[in-house]
């Protein structure tokens, strides 16, 4: 499990600073929107991408952390 964590914290980190420089490119999501209609906008896409990220990170660092368990 250690093992998968630490590729789980690696594709997150990629992961990241793929969709951050993407999203640096784009027009910004207009406020207001709701969360259920940013996908469809490109830049929603790519922000929700992040939030996806740093999940997959915490996952990946929890296993890293504690990989068999209590």
């Amino acid at each position: 499990m250690r093992t998968l964590g630490g590729l789980l914290i690696l594709v997150a980190i990629v992961g990241f600073f793929y969709c951050s420089s993407h999203l640096s490119a784009l027009d910004p999501v207009p406020d207001g929107t709701e969360l259920t209609r940013y996908l469809e906008y490109e830049a929603g896409r790519y922000e929700l991408g992040r939030y996806a990220a740093v999940v997959a990170g915490l996952v990946g660092a929890l296993l890293s952390l504690f990989p068999k368990g209590r």
